[in-house]
This record gives C-alpha cells, structure tokens and sequence, in this order.
C-alpha cells in the first residue's frame, strides 16, 4: 500500500495491512497491534527501553530542572525535571528510506 508523504498511515490501514502481510484477518491484526503498544508503553513508562527490530528504540530519559524563556514576555522561569520519550531510528530503516 502506497502512502503520499504528507499523509501518514491511519490506524484502519496498518491494521489492513498488518492482516495481509501475516496472512491473517483483521481482529488478529489489531489484537498483535494493541498488545505491541501496551508493551512498548508499560515498559517506557517504568523507565525502560523497547528495541523494535528494524524499526529503532523506544525509551525514556529524564530531563533536569531547567531555566527558559517564555517567547511572549521574554520572562526567563524555572520549568520543573520531567520525563520525555526518545525514539532513536534503526540503521537499518534509514538506509531503507535513503536507498
């Protein structure tokens, strides 16, 4: 299934997708596509790491209290420590895109 660029792929069509290229129906496809996403954030959440074959890494890194700039004001403040998600690209899929 070919997408244009500016699109991404909806839920509906990965799950068609996913059916056909396991060679299964779609409640199977959606089930594998649920179940991979509670993983992947369970274990991001508890502070963990995910690797995706092919696809990169999911994980989790904690960011420092920290001083910014509010851009309206020009006000410096302090924004609190908070946790971000970090996704890191397999080489793999980025030489598949580049290729």
């Amino acid at each position: 299934m070919a997408q244009a660029a500016s699109k991404p792929m909806t839920k509906t069509q990965l799950v068609a997708t996913l059916a056909e290229e396991m060679g299964s129906d779609k409640k199977t496809a959606a089930a594998a596509l649920d179940a991979l996403s509670a993983v992947v954030s369970k274990t991001v959440a508890d502070g963990g790491a995910v690797t995706l074959p092919g696809i990169g890494k999911v994980a989790c890194r904690a960011r420092p209290e920290r001083q910014v700039r509010n851009p309206q004001t020009q006000e410096m403040m302090t924004k609190p420590a908070d946790k971000v998600v970090k996704v890191t690209i397999a080489k793999a899929l980025k030489d598949s895109v580049n290729a």
